[in-house]
């Protein structure tokens, strides 16, 4: 085959495939098909939805700002409700049920330290809660994900102190 006859046949087959590959990508879905909707995975909705609720509240108490504290708690608990509903079952496990095991009493806990206004008892529920975030990872497999009581706001723009009326 000459050199000539070589270049033709690869830049012929570029433009083949490059045309193939553009007719791919602009070839709509049939008419029928309905959009796949976005599942986020369980890890992601943790990310995104308990983790910082947790954080929040923790930094609330550690202010003593009661009233976000009840506020991101609320939240806190609604979010671990969208997570069991997105993914009621992990691998073996009903989520909801795990859920409930795991932190209904320090949650309860957080709530009474949070209406009586007492900071050392919100500390303790805190961190009970805490505990049970990583008991939770460690049973699922998961233990690499550890949990803490906040240090410092990875919120800047957010005052966690009580607001002065």
């Amino acid at each position: 085959m000459s050199i000539k006859l070589l270049s033709f046949v690869l830049s012929t087959s570029v433009v083949v495939l490059s045309i193939l590959s553009a007719a791919n990508a602009q070839t709509p879905a049939p008419a029928n098909a309905a959009p796949q909707s976005y599942r986020p995975g369980l890890g992601d909705l943790m990310t995104m939805t308990v983790q910082p609720r947790h954080t929040k509240l923790g930094l609330a108490g550690q202010e003593k700002n009661w009233a976000y504290a009840a506020y991101e708690l609320h939240e806190l608990e609604e979010a671990f409700e969208r997570a069991a509903r997105v993914w009621p079952t992990y691998r073996t496990v009903s989520i909801a049920d795990l859920i409930v095991a795991t932190t209904k009493e320090p949650m309860e806990a957080v709530s009474e330290a949070i209406k009586s206004a007492d900071a050392a008892r919100f500390a303790a529920a805190y961190g009970r809660l805490t505990e049970t975030c990583n008991a939770c990872h460690q049973a699922t497999g998961r233990g690499v994900v550890v949990i803490q009581v906040p240090k410092a706001s990875p919120f800047p723009d957010q005052d966690f102190r009580p607001v002065k009326q």
